[in-house]
């Protein structure tokens, strides 16, 4: 593996330019290539981000021999098909979430990195923040006690009309999947693995979620409140409770750069975890480290939990009525 690892970028939306955005900050990382379904936004990407090669299809950018990561940046509804393309092709990935529209298609993509021997991790890039790894080493030392509860949110009001991604089944639309997979994955990450989840929603016409609610069981007991939203802006805050005091994340929890340890006595801590770049920098580097130290999963983003996850917000989406085209179709061969 190169000490420079070279990256391509699957897509040219808005999230990809945050992660491009991110790559400037990243060491020893190159954007060597971005792939579009359009050769003309492939260039005008290129252009903005000093990108060697620009291609105007996927396959292309998938073949090109070289990149040593692909970065996915495609819509949830075809995250599946271009990350199996890039196992096929030899590619490891860094997919942007949610990984996958549905645990069925995590689970073929994840047993098919296995058999290949390629790197895979889900790009939940509020893991890897500073001021999110060092509230998790002051809870795994013991600072607030057992951890017991968490509570967050994230919600947005968004203007758009039936047609777009975010109210469209078959684009994989939503507040769950687009928003409400943070709460989620980071309520994991503090209080472990998820043993039930109990949700309410409301529905938009074309039968995707504007608003979620959901309630966690963890294994260890402790209990998550977290919700969503696509039709509200809400505080984005989150707070870990324990038996000895709460470690608040300041808001908006999913870019923290400041957390407060509060003990049960009020004693008050602030501490300042201002993050690299744009944020997106520190998911970048963790897939540099792990491909430069042959690791085929991320330790802070197992591909165990990805698949957890998932099978958690497909029961979620079961109870409050959401379905998407591919729950019941296979990944195409």
């Amino acid at each position: 593996m190169h000490k420079t690892i070279r990256w391509g970028i699957l897509g040219t939306g808005q999230i990809a330019h945050a992660f491009a955005q991110g790559l400037r900050d990243t060491p020893d990382a190159q954007l060597s290539a971005i792939g579009s379904r359009n050769i003309s936004n492939a260039q005008t990407f290129a252009e903005e981000y000093d990108v060697p090669k620009a291609y105007g299809d996927y396959a292309s950018l998938i073949t090109a021999p070289d990149i040593d990561v692909i970065y996915i940046a495609t819509p949830h509804s075809a995250h599946a098909e271009n990350m199996r393309a890039c196992l096929l092709a030899g590619k490891a990935i860094l997919c942007e979430k949610p990984f996958t529209l549905n645990h069925r298609e995590a689970n073929e993509i994840v047993e098919l990195a296995k058999q290949r021997g390629l790197f895979v991790m889900e790009a939940m890039w509020t893991r890897f923040l500073p001021a999110i790894r060092h509230a998790k080493h002051l809870v795994e030392t013991g600072v607030i006690g057992m951890p017991l509860q968490v509570q967050a949110d994230f919600g947005y009001a968004a203007t758009v009309d039936e047609h777009h991604r975010i109210l469209n089944p078959a684009l994989g639309g939503g507040a769950l999947l687009d928003v409400g997979i943070y709460p989620l994955s980071i309520a994991a990450y503090f209080l472990g693995e998820i043993a039930d989840a109990h949700a309410h929603a409301k529905l938009a016409n074309t039968g995707v979620d504007t608003q979620t609610a959901f309630t966690i069981l963890h294994k260890n007991g402790g209990i998550s409140s977290c919700q969503c939203s696509t039709v509200t802006q809400t505080r984005t805050a989150m707070t870990i409770s324990g038996s000895l005091g709460v470690i608040e994340i300041h808001q908006p929890f999913y870019k923290a750069q400041q957390i407060t340890v509060i003990s049960n006595d009020g004693a008050a801590q602030a501490i300042s975890l201002p993050y690299l770049g744009n944020g997106y920098t520190h998911e970048a580097i963790e897939v540099g480290e792990c491909l430069r130290h042959g690791l085929l999963e991320s330790p802070i983003m197992q591909l165990s939990e990805t698949l957890s996850q998932m099978h958690w917000m497909d029961a979620i989406r079961k109870q409050i009525g959401v379905q998407y085209p591919t729950d019941v179709l296979p990944i195409a061969q």
